[in-house]
């Protein structure tokens, strides 16, 4: 099994934080190019977001590297109350991904305990996420993390 290490991504992560936000939203984009946007230059906007959500005191961003190489990463922050949603205050996770040569080693799974241990200690009672309809596979390792189904959006096009 190759080794691996979780820690808070840096400034210095933010081209590979880029690179691989920009493969989740293009895998996103790829399943349902009408519910997913998609806004070039995706590496560059995406990534620097990301940079500055890491040094944001209600947000946690975390990396996994495995042999100097960055190979995944997690976001979530904390959410206020949401009258519309009927959501009260809550941690949400809102990123994880793993190239594929690095997955099956549990780094998605280190990424979200990670991530939820984080939100945890800024005091988020919860974690709510979402994912796409077709990541069947994100869904079932996300049930197997404990999560629950709770909500199920729809998306209807208008002309």
């Amino acid at each position: 099994m190759n080794a691996f290490v979780i820690r808070r991504a840096t400034r210095a992560d933010v081209p590979a934080l880029g690179k691989l936000a920009a493969m989740l939203v293009r895998m996103h984009h790829a399943w349902d190019p009408e519910r997913f946007m998609i806004r070039e230059p995706i590496e560059e906007g995406y990534g620097g977001w990301l940079g500055k959500q890491a040094e944001d005191a209600e947000a946690v961003v975390v990396v996994a590297e495995m042999v100097g190489e960055v190979v995944g990463y997690a976001y979530g922050a904390l959410e206020d109350r949401d009258w519309v949603q009927l959501r009260d205050e809550c941690g949400a996770l809102h990123d994880v991904f793993v190239l594929e040569h690095a997955r099956k080693h549990g780094i998605a799974r280190a990424l979200c305990a990670a991530v939820i241990d984080g939100l945890g200690e800024l005091g988020a009672p919860r974690v709510v996420l979402t994912t796409a309809a077709k990541n069947e596979s994100a869904q079932r390792f996300f049930d197997a993390m404990g999560f629950r189904r709770t909500m199920i959006e729809m998306t209807r096009e208008l002309p």
